[in-house]
């Protein structure tokens, strides 16, 4: 029986997108400045305001009026008839810094290891269906969200505005085998005075053609633009914006399970982040390896505590070897405390503000270290 699975991504000028490039670029700022510093930065974004909050120590002085501004501005929104500009936004600042009860666990002492910053689960998904090691679905939404928006600042396309969303679904056959796109679903920010039709074929022509490989569409694969049939107003004068309100968008595309904990605006001493990229480095690399189809990682933590409280591999019965063998060697090869995890994926560098569009994985990119592909040998020993 044929199966079909769907997952979204938008663009960086959706409103929530807007609050977790806010708060990345505030977490680069400090990180750039002061790498001991700790950031938990949430940001809100409505029509003509930005309210940052949350909890920030650090030696270095922030500038949150520039950031926001800079970021704003970079994402395109940069006119008032867009009900969201740059130039004219009110800023507000609720900053505090890190509650001291949360730092006696989290710092490191003569008589203390560094202790996760919260408890939690987290999990870390890989699959062979593409080169990237990521479900199909969510990898070709983020890619025509990504061709979007480049479309757009390029001038490639004309008259889109920087709000958008894509869908894309996919058919699999009963082995789970990929056979074909079933549909792709596109709604983009538009100037009111178009032709939405003469748009659609741009779009279609500019965006899906460049992006979604052909042999994979074919005369029933279902194309929509601006199923409404209108989208002037959009941004955060459309719907207001809120910091990891788009969790499932940033990993799996829904594919895979979710402890429920956003990253951006977070620094890595928060497992909610740094466990979660940690994990996607250890199932990238056990799938692979060839020893399974698909896997997922959980890492749990709790508050203060270094090590963590479990750890559980999942390869979906697609296991060539018994998933509890694999999680063994997991816990005997990867140091999972969260001062070693920053250190082997490099996590105290600015390197956050890019990861907050587009998704946090499946990325070429040398600065997302989790992506890295040097464990491999570790897992394929498990075969002999």
């Amino acid at each position: 029986m044929r199966h079909l699975f769907t997952s979204e991504a938008v663009t960086e000028g959706h409103p929530d997108k807007i609050a977790d490039q806010i708060s990345d670029a505030i977490l680069d700022d400090v990180l750039a400045n002061d790498k001991e510093g700790r950031v938990a930065c949430e940001t809100l974004c409505t029509t003509g305001m930005v309210l940052v909050a949350g909890e920030i120590t650090t030696t270095h002085y922030v500038d949150v009026q520039k950031i926001v501004r800079q970021t704003v501005t970079n994402i395109g929104y940069t006119r008032g008839k867009f009900g969201f500009d740059a130039d004219n936004l009110a800023v507000l600042c609720a900053i505090d810094p890190q509650s001291p009860d949360i730092a006696m666990g989290v710092d490191e002492t003569s008589d203390h290891e560094q202790g996760a910053g919260d408890q939690g689960i987290m999990f870390g998904y890989a699959t062979d269906e593409t080169k990237e090691y990521m479900p199909l679905a969510i990898t070709l939404a983020q890619k025509l969200a990504y061709r979007l928006s480049e479309v757009r600042k390029e001038k490639i396309v004309k008259h889109l505005r920087p709000d958008g969303k894509t869908q894309v679904t996919v058919e699999y056959d009963e082995f789970d085998n990929i056979t074909r796109i079933d549909t792709i679903l596109i709604s983009s920010q538009h100037d009111p005075d178009i032709d939405l039709d003469l748009l659609k074929e741009e779009v279609r022509k500019e965006v899906v053609d460049k992006v979604v490989p052909a042999n994979l569409i074919d005369d029933e694969t279902k194309f929509y633009f601006n199923p409404t049939g209108r989208f002037v107003l959009g941004g955060p004068a459309a719907d207001s914006g809120l910091t990891g309100r788009k969790i499932i968008v940033d990993t799996y595309g829904g594919a895979a399970s979710h402890g429920g904990g956003a990253f951006s605006g977070k620094d890595p001493s928060k497992v909610d982040r740094s466990a979660s990229y940690m994990a996607r480095y250890i199932a990238k690399n056990i799938v692979a390896s060839g020893i399974c189809k698909k896997c997922q990682v959980q890492l749990a933590y709790g508050i203060g505590i270094a090590k963590p409280i479990s750890v559980n591999v999942n390869t979906f019965n697609t296991g060539k070897v018994k998933d509890e063998i694999i999680a063994d060697a997991v816990i005997n090869n990867f140091n999972l405390t969260p001062k070693a995890i920053i250190e082997t994926l490099d996590l105290k560098r600015p390197i956050y503000k890019k990861t907050a569009c587009y998704g946090h994985f499946g990325r070429d990119d040398k600065d997302f270290t989790w992506e890295r592909l040097d464990k491999v040998e570790v897992f394929k020993s498990l075969l002999k």
